[in-house]
């Protein structure tokens, strides 16, 4: 017998843990995009330029971002006033919880840059940095996760079907566009 096939390979669980956890945030942040979140990297001014992660939001900037957003999402899904009145603030409380995760990832990225341009590497930084940015990667999905689930519930089969379309179609032309 082989001994290679005999050992396990200890960095395949938890490989296939993290593709498989990377899958599930790029399909969460695909839908996010569905509901209002794709607002921050849109937009006039610096944010376009710039996308999402550039330089400091102006709170007042990102709450009319979302308004501009779910107005178009409520077209979209043929909205009713009650379904406004409850996604409004769950895309909202959303934002506003995702705001503080998305300075600290700038602020993970300069330390990264800072460790990496070093005369000499510490490993152990770089991979203190990797379990940070990994727990806020987490952070931030749990709490996309809930929005989304949040929203769900206001919505009707209907309308969340034919926002998977449009996610998946967006998906598709981002992919190949």
């Amino acid at each position: 017998m082989d001994a290679t096939k005999e050992t396990p390979n200890l960095e395949h669980g938890p490989r296939r843990r993290f593709f498989k956890r990377a899958a599930i945030a790029t399909l969460i942040g695909g839908m996010a995009a569905g509901i209002g979140i794709k607002a921050f990297a849109q937009g006039p001014g610096g944010w376009h330029r710039g996308g999402f992660m550039a330089g400091p939001l102006d709170p007042a900037q990102v709450d009319e971002h979302l308004e501009r957003t779910l107005r178009h999402f409520y077209v979209e899904i043929d909205a009713t006033d009650e379904q406004k009145r409850k996604l409004a603030p769950i895309v909202k409380q959303a934002a506003k919880d995702l705001l503080p995760l998305r300075e600290k990832a700038r602020d993970a990225r300069k330390k990264a840059a800072e460790l990496l341009t070093q005369d000499s590497i510490d490993r152990a930084a770089i991979e203190a940095l990797r379990a940070e940015h990994l727990q806020l990667a987490e952070q931030g999905s749990r709490r996309i996760a809930q929005a989304l689930a949040d929203a769900a519930e206001v919505l009707t089969p209907a309308q969340r079907k034919e926002l998977a379309a449009r996610v998946e179609k967006h998906r598709r032309g981002w992919r190949h566009g």
